[in-house]
């Protein structure tokens, strides 16, 4: 069984039986609303430097169990300006299990046709729908679009006691997504999981 837990900002838990990677947690007070963490894992994976992606310190590491995944990037940036504002940023690709997903990090500009065409297929796309410091709505809708993936969850967004003031909130997004659901819970990962959006809540509100 692989879990996906929604742990705040841009941070997800991966489980799949014992092995677990954290993907970009946040340093305690760095994210208006949210909890420190207090988290384990096997792997940390970070998308770019800032203190609201990068706090590795912050997650106990799990030594010796062997990673059921295969893990890939696509260097991209944090702006429209080839990183000239805020430097670069990385996707992650990560397959195994039968499953395919994908981690936008705070991608802030346009993907050309090749590295879309290396994320078609995702079973399940995390991207930043706030704007601002990345993508916004309508940007994050139309690469959702053009990835196609069959679950597509939005992150880094302001929701209600959480987030930064100078972001949006999810709603610009969920208004322009056919099959908006929400969810307090994890997603339990499978092949043929319902085609939807899926708004989470955060673990550590």
């Amino acid at each position: 069984m692989v879990k996906l837990n929604w742990l705040g900002h841009a941070c997800f838990k991966i489980t799949a039986d014992n092995y677990i990677i954290i993907i970009d947690p946040y340093e305690p007070g760095s994210v208006p609303g949210l909890k420190p963490l207090k988290e384990q894992a096997d792997l940390v994976l970070c998308t770019h430097g800032h203190h609201d992606h990068c706090a590795e310190s912050e997650i106990g590491k799990i030594p010796g169990r062997e990673n059921p995944f295969k893990i890939s990037c696509i260097d991209t940036f944090h702006d429209e300006v080839q990183g000239a504002k805020r430097g670069t940023n990385k996707i992650y690709i990560i397959e195994g299990l039968g499953l395919k997903l994908v981690h936008m990090g705070d991608i802030g500009c346009e993907l050309p046709p090749g590295q879309a065409d290396l994320l078609k297929g995702a079973d399940v796309l995390m991207i930043p729908v706030g704007g601002f410091f990345t993508i916004d709505a309508a940007q994050a809708s139309a690469m959702a679009d053009q990835i196609g993936a069959r679950v597509t969850i939005p992150m880094h967004f302001r929701g209600e006691g959480f987030g930064y003031d100078v972001i949006g909130p999810v709603s610009a997004f969920t208004a322009l997504r056919d099959k908006t659901e929400l969810t307090d819970g994890a997603l339990i990962l499978s092949e043929n999981m319902p085609a939807r959006t899926l708004v989470m809540r955060p673990e550590y509100l």
